[in-house]
């Protein structure tokens, strides 16, 4: 008869014990209890270039869930997506957004026969309409300033990647809180 030492025993429940711990690790890390719906800010399908609002109210991200490349907007307060008629047209594909400080300015990338142009989306109109329309080079990586103002972005008309800013005018509504200060250019 074998005699057993508590060495042996250890030796015996050690893979025991790390595979009950790995396999507890492994389960409470699961996203089984994350929301997964055409409602929720989560889906089974490819989301990417996540931008968030200066507020951190609004996230605006490119999505497949529709069976579209469409750019989504969505409530983190309400936790629920934003109406955006006229900013998703059919056959095309939008890229690269950036929010203004509240949410109501989207800079984004789409294409304009054929070629990437950088667009801005007002959710207080509900349109959209193309900044760069005369560029022709090629434009990426837009982003808007908190207030909506400038627009600046890459582009390579030069024959190289240059930056390029795009003012948008002193007459714009610009996207502020209610009550906060505007300072004016001197």
């Amino acid at each position: 008869m074998k005699k057993v030492t508590p060495s042996f025993w250890l030796q015996r429940q050690i893979p025991w014990g790390l595979s009950f711990a790995m396999a507890s690790l492994l389960v409470s890390c699961g996203y089984s209890d994350t929301p997964i719906g055409p409602t929720s800010l989560n889906s089974r399908y490819t989301e990417q270039q996540p931008a968030l609002s200066g507020n951190g109210r609004f996230l605006a991200f490119v999505s497949n869930r529709n069976g579209s490349h469409q750019l989504l907007i969505y409530d983190l307060e309400q936790q629920q997506f934003v109406q955006t008629q006229g900013l998703n047209r059919p056959e095309t594909i939008t890229e690269s957004p950036s929010l203004s400080y509240t949410g109501r300015y989207t800079a984004y990338i789409t294409s304009d026969q054929g070629r990437p142009v950088v667009a801005l989306y007002d959710r207080a109109s509900q349109q959209s309409q193309i900044l760069t329309p005369i560029y022709r080079g090629w434009v990426r990586n837009p982003s808007i300033s908190p207030d909506g103002r400038y627009v600046v972005f890459e582009t390579a008309s030069r024959g190289q990647w240059d930056i390029e800013v795009l003012d948008r005018g002193p007459n714009i509504e610009l996207d502020i809180p209610n009550g906060a200060a505007v300072a004016t250019p001197p």
